[in-house]
């Protein structure tokens, strides 16, 4: 029997990365927010075992119990905040590779425009927030993850799920994902910077959730349905309606098409 690791471990990242390592705190986001309006560096990355106040997507409530993986990251990339974007995908391509890495073969898929599924369920989900400068330029993006690796909430509006529930043995930690997490994100991140948006989109469309299928997409002032054709080449999600027309969506809620 292979003993479990020691959780409290202290992860080993890349030198890239500035790790920020706290036990609790109310959300890494707004401690990530707090030290880039500070001035901290590119590549700082604030990491609590638990979090009391955490938030995912349009202010909605994160769980974040022990045992589970919590992170900010802080970018500054020479980009437009539009291009910078993209790192929502970037991010979770990243996660995708690292939870191969450090698991048994599970089905990962991603969910537009930036949750990661595992056999249809959600375990991770992304945020992003950003600031622009008074010219319009990017000052600093907040790259927010939450990924459920012990646990998972029972009563959220998308099925979640963990890794721990789909099979990954206990030895498997917080600390191993984000060691794998902080490496393979690196990787994308540099690809990124060097070859633009395409390698990211074509890695995110081979593993995409629904794609060809119908789905439902809940907006702000509508809910649409239709079929999930495509990414358009910044991200934008293209779906194909009833009448045959072509909606291209910037930002909304997909779910399973209603039967």
């Amino acid at each position: 029997m292979i003993p479990p690791k020691d959780a409290s471990r202290s992860p080993k990242l890349p030198t890239a990365y500035r790790l920020v390592s706290l036990d609790s705190v109310a959300s890494t986001m707004e401690e990530a927010r707090r030290l880039a309006e500070a001035g901290a560096e590119d590549g700082t990355l604030v990491w609590a075992r638990e979090q009391t106040a955490g938030r995912g997507r349009q202010s909605r409530e994160w769980d974040s119990p022990r045992g589970n993986l919590y992170l900010t990251l802080i970018l500054r990339p020479e980009c437009s905040p539009a291009d910078a974007a993209q790192l929502g995908f970037t991010a979770a391509v990243g996660m995708g590779d690292a939870i191969g890495s450090v698991c048994p073969p599970l089905d990962v898929t991603y969910k537009w425009p930036n949750d990661v599924l595992l056999n249809g369920r959600k375990v991770t989900g992304i945020l992003l927030e950003s600031k622009s400068l008074a010219d319009g330029t990017l000052d600093w993006l907040l790259l927010g993850l939450g990924t459920n690796v012990a646990s998972f909430p029972k009563d959220t509006a998308y099925p979640a799920t963990s890794l721990r529930f789909e099979g990954t043995p206990p030895e498997i930690t917080e600390v191993d994902l984000l060691e794998a997490f902080g490496r393979h994100l690196l990787g994308w991140v540099n690809r990124w910077l060097d070859e633009g948006f395409a390698p990211v989109r074509a890695a995110w469309l081979r593993h995409a959730a629904s794609k060809g299928e119908e789905i439902q997409v809940r907006l702000p002032q509508e809910t649409l349905g239709g079929v999930f054709r495509d990414l358009d080449p910044d991200g934008r999600l293209l779906l194909e309606l009833a009448d045959g027309g072509v909606r291209t969506i910037a930002a909304g809620d997909v779910f399973p098409a209603e039967r």
